[in-house]
């Protein structure tokens, strides 16, 4: 048994309170019952869900398979503060006879209601482990100081967002006992909407006091609105998945409701404290009709980008971990980590960003390449297939591989920010639409990269041409880190590049800026694969040197002394560099005319637009940089003539310039 110390199974109790902390703990209860191996379950309810007037939720727990081993009857009736201290004191009444009947392990509490409180008050007060889910957040109410007491009381923690982990850590709460996991709803949210919605939309959930006015105001007999008691919870997430917007003042609205991008209105101060996503409105000062509505002609049928602040679909495989890793035999007594007086304090950066990550996508001529890159620019594990040739093929294996990727980036402690992509062809980055692809990529015009890979991963997504993510590459991770100004020339199967001025990257009017390899350097040139002829890429991309020596080695002059080409082997511009080595000089010919035609284009891209430095990048890079400096030297002005031209030691920079989109973005760098 995966045991740290233990040599049975860890006993669970998980309690909840109300129809709203069962939604989060559901899913850490249908893990812990997957794994009988491990842990013994026990269920205790309390609080309103034992209440008709809030639906009698206690039924959804039943119907989702779960033994209660204990109901306890713990509200008071009433709706003002007395009725909330009678209603703990009830709960801490009748709570020691039910921990000294299970003798649980650790106790699971969720949140920052006052019958939590109560539990974890109870569980203390008895030596009985306590692991808090969602301490650490602010919402701006009661309910702060409420969760703050439990994180004091708890001697675990989950929670949802690197903020509150960053509360936990101010609070002295142990940094080992706090684990960053996200919310468990989120892992059925992320993977809940669908289409089969229209049966349940006509539901609507309130609170009694809003019920009342309701129907003092006859708003219960409109035809578009409905009062009941309680809605089930996936009924629940269909409705705000597919509502026009959302108003209230409910977490819900500034939590879950951001998996689905729905809009939100929320009223007044209650929530005010949260994290939120871009789909939340606040009106703080809502005691006029006029602002609700303004809000809601401003929000009403938005859609915005799903939002994964409070989670990204993997919190429950973590807690298990996290639950697996408790040793019964440590000393119970918490140990808070207070700050060294009058000294500094410092944290470790490598700390903070060694989970954040990116999947990057690398779609090229041949293959189909994506991997894991860390914040550092490390690339965690990378997985290549072929480019499929048709449109179908391709999608179906990009999402294949970028969901076995995520999967993957779990179990390697990474967590995923969003995914970039790196393609050839003219890119709109704003839509993440491959407009025109070039011949290399079959069935690759007018294609939406992002709505697929973003409804199915539930992540941001960022697309660019290859030339420009090679340009972001060196700007994040290489030679151009902290330059105002440069250039980046590709040097591959085709001649690309990208431009960075004033820290940004040039993308055109029509996105179709630092298109270098089909800048024109003779007017009688060869022809080039754009259809014009004289080009950069018609003269020094690897399609050209492999057209040059076919040509070559048809006239048997290519092979010299020491080389051969097997038979079932093409003739490429390996084999042209390699005769050129060996002492071939028609080879060494066509490489210099290849080299001085790049030297060319830089020397023009010099004059216009004056860089600090020209990067070459790409498996030809090394075999220009002479020729293309000794170009410099005899065609620039002597004002550009000290422009240092180097070679990129980068060695995938089209992952890592994709990468870099998401990773950019994450620490608010306008991309």
């Amino acid at each position: 048994m995966e045991k740290n110390g233990n040599n049975r199974k860890l006993r669970v109790c998980v309690a909840t309170c109300n129809r709203a902390d069962y939604s989060k703990l559901a899913p850490i209860m249908f893990g812990i019952k997957t794994e009988p191996e491990f842990f013994e379950l026990d269920v205790v309810v309390l609080g309103s869900h034992l209440i008709d007037d809030y639906g009698n939720t206690y039924r959804m727990i039943e119907q989702d398979d779960f033994d209660i081993n204990t109901r306890l009857h713990t509200i008071v009736r009433g709706e003002d503060e007395a009725a909330m201290v009678e209603s703990v004191g009830l709960a801490l009444v009748k709570l020691p006879d039910v921990l000294n009947r299970l003798k649980p392990d650790i106790m699971i509490v969720h949140g920052d209601r006052f019958d939590a409180l109560a539990l974890a008050t109870s569980a203390a007060l008895m030596n009985i482990r306590i692991l808090h889910i969602e301490g650490g957040e602010v919402s701006g109410t009661i309910d702060d100081s409420i969760r703050h007491a439990i994180t004091k009381l708890a001697h675990y923690h989950v929670c949802c967002t690197r903020s509150a982990e960053q509360h936990l850590i101010s609070m002295c709460e142990d940094h080992d006992r706090i684990l960053l996991a996200g919310c468990p709803s989120y892992d059925k949210l992320l993977s809940a909407k669908n289409k089969d919605y229209m049966s349940i939309i006509r539901m609507w959930l309130g609170s009694k006091e809003m019920v009342r006015v309701m129907r003092k105001k006859g708003i219960e007999h409109h035809p578009n609105f409905r009062a009941v008691k309680h809605v089930p919870f996936d009924q629940f997430i269909q409705l705000v998945a597919h509502a026009g917007c959302m108003i209230g003042n409910s977490s819900c609205g500034v939590r879950e409701v951001g998996a689905f991008g729905t809009p939100v209105i929320n009223l007044g101060t209650r929530q005010i404290g949260r994290e939120t996503g871009e789909n939340v409105l606040h009106v703080r000062d809502a005691d006029t009709q006029d602002k609700i509505l303004q809000a809601l002609h401003l929000q009403f049928g938005k859609q915005y980008p799903c939002s994964k602040i409070y989670g990204d679909g993997n919190a429950v495989p973590r807690i298990l971990k996290f639950l697996k890793s408790i040793d019964l035999q440590e000393p119970l007594q918490k140990k808070f980590c207070f700050p060294p007086v009058k000294e500094n304090i410092s944290q470790d950066i490598d700390h903070i960003l060694e989970t954040l990550s990116a999947l990057a996508v690398d779609l090229g001529g041949t293959n189909l390449r994506v991997a894991i890159v860390s914040m550092k620019g490390e690339i965690v594990k990378k997985y290549t297939q072929f480019n499929p040739k048709t449109y179908e093929e391709r999608i179906n294996l990009i999402l294949q591989m970028c969901v076995e990727a995520a999967s993957e980036a779990v179990k390697l402690n990474c967590r995923i920010l969003g995914v970039g992509i790196s393609t050839g062809g003219r890119v709109n980055p704003r839509e993440g639409i491959v407009l025109h692809s070039t011949k290399l990529i079959q069935e690759w015009n007018s294609v939406d990269l992002r709505t697929p890979l973003s409804d199915t991963l539930h992540l941001p997504v960022w697309v660019d041409n290859d030339g420009n993510c090679a340009a972001l590459a060196e700007r994040k991770f290489g030679q151009g880190k902290g330059l105002e100004n440069f250039v980046t020339l590709i040097t591959g199967t085709g001649i690309g590049g990208g431009i960075i001025h004033q820290h940004e990257l040039i993308h055109g009017s029509s996105f179709c800026a630092a298109e270098l390899g089909h800048l024109v350097v003779s007017l009688d040139g060869p022809d080039c694969s754009c259809g014009s002829h004289g080009c950069i890429e018609a003269y020094a991309s690897g399609m050209a040197l492999q057209r040059e020596a076919k040509k070559l080695h048809d006239e048997d002059l290519l092979l010299v002394e020491g080389m051969s080409v097997p038979k079932d082997e093409a003739v490429g511009a390996l084999h042209l560099i390699q005769a050129a080595k060996l002492g071939n000089v028609k080879a060494q010919s066509i490489l210099r005319t290849a080299g001085t035609a790049l030297g060319l284009g830089v020397v023009n891209i010099l004059h216009t637009m004056n860089p600090s430095l020209v990067i070459l990048s790409g498996v030809l890079a090394s075999h220009y940089i002479h020729i293309v400096k000794d170009v410099i030297r005899q065609q620039a002005l002597s004002s550009v003539q000290d422009v240092d031209v180097v070679v990129s030691d980068l060695v995938d920079p089209a992952l890592l310039g994709a990468a870099s989109m998401v990773l950019d973005y994450t620490t608010r760098r306008v991309y």
